[in-house]
């Protein structure tokens, strides 16, 4: 069941007098008038919930210890990929111990909710993120956000060659001349995407043409290395990638540069990292106040000025600004929701492609 509206108002308000002194602002996660009270007098103060974990370690190990420091609740992390986490409630059903679930793509969080896993967000944390980053059910809710784009090597593919389109790739002159991982969560997403914006039969079609096309590795960031080492012109990828790359060494991107497809194709597909908290949690209040949190403006600070470069979908806080703006980015519109990991699983299988 959900937390009572004024319950949660009450744990937002502590968080923001907790964070007050790290962020130098007087606005509170949801935007309402800061408050004095800190984590020591914090209700939550004493308990403990267990996130099933498949973002970035780094950022939500962040979340969880600035969350920690502001209300006192200690936050035990279980950290793996999408699919496996998944597919791990699904089979505890609710005898899981898990009180929170966080994807890096939602179709695993579609999954479960399918799976009747999920409880209502509360709906003041809902308020904190824009619908376009939400599913329409309620029942979990962005946390996060990563685009799809083509990382390319200009000395093996001209700008006017690159394709206007994600399905492109499925025609016989890219053969040979584009790489992904389709044994990855990531790339699954993007699948999904492709399936819910044009249905089975034409995402059939392409994977048959991505299968002749491709060269398969494993990872993103394997990937990129390949097209930044001229073994291959170019690929599939998350944008951060590139960005984590290139605010260190450049090592790995150096040879490359990013083609956003734009023009709300499926290949500017943007992908919405989830959060829910289970139904069968005996630790409801902590957990809906763990997302009240990170979907705040202290939270997707955080995001913010971390070093994952995934985008800030929440609380009106704009992206790591050497980012792109995401409104920039002409993505197709997706409900989250609606994506479907089983279904992809099944036509990429017989596809041959995983």
């Amino acid at each position: 069941m959900s937390v009572p509206i004024s319950r949660l108002f009450a744990v937002v308000a502590v968080l923001s007098g907790g964070l007050a002194a790290c962020s130098n602002t007087s606005a509170t996660p949801g935007g309402m008038p800061s408050a004095s009270p800190t984590a020591e007098g914090s209700s939550l103060a004493g308990s403990s919930i267990t996130v099933y974990n498949a973002q970035h370690e780094e950022l939500t190990q962040a979340w969880a210890d600035a969350f920690t420091a502001a209300t006192g609740v200690t936050v035990t992390l279980r950290n793996g990929d999408d699919s496996e986490l998944g597919n791990q409630l699904v089979q505890e059903g609710g005898a899981s111990p898990a009180d929170v679930f966080l994807t890096e793509n939602s179709p695993a969080m579609s999954l479960v909710e399918r799976a009747g896993l999920l409880t209502d967000v509360d709906p003041a944390t809902l308020q904190h993120v824009p619908t376009a980053y939400r599913p329409s059910t309620g029942k979990w809710t962005g946390i996060a956000a990563r685009s799809t784009v083509f990382v390319y090597n200009p000395a093996k593919v001209s700008e006017s060659e690159l394709p206007k389109s994600l399905l492109d790739l499925a025609d016989p002159s890219w053969k040979g001349r584009w790489a992904a991982s389709p044994g990855g969560a990531d790339f699954q997403a993007i699948v999904s995407a492709v399936l819910a914006l044009k249905g089975r039969a034409a995402t059939e079609e392409w994977l048959a043409g991505m299968q002749a096309n491709v060269t398969q590795y494993q990872g993103n960031s394997t990937v990129m290395k390949a097209v930044n080492a001229g073994e291959i012109p170019g690929g599939v990828i998350y944008h951060y990638y590139w960005f984590i790359d290139q605010a260190g060494t450049k090592e790995n991107s150096k040879n490359t540069k990013l083609h956003f497809f734009g023009k709300q194709d499926p290949g500017a597909f943007v992908s919405v990292s989830g959060g829910g908290v289970l139904a069968s949690s005996k630790n409801q209040a902590a957990a809906q106040a763990f997302l009240a949190f990170i979907t705040g403006k202290a939270g997707q600070d955080v995001l913010r000025t971390g070093t994952s470069f995934e985008y800030t979908v929440a609380s009106g806080v704009a992206a790591n600004q050497a980012l792109p703006a995401l409104d920039t980015l002409d993505g197709p519109t997706v409900d989250p929701s609606t994506l479907n990991s089983t279904e992809v699983v099944d036509l990429m299988t017989k596809a041959g492609l995983i």
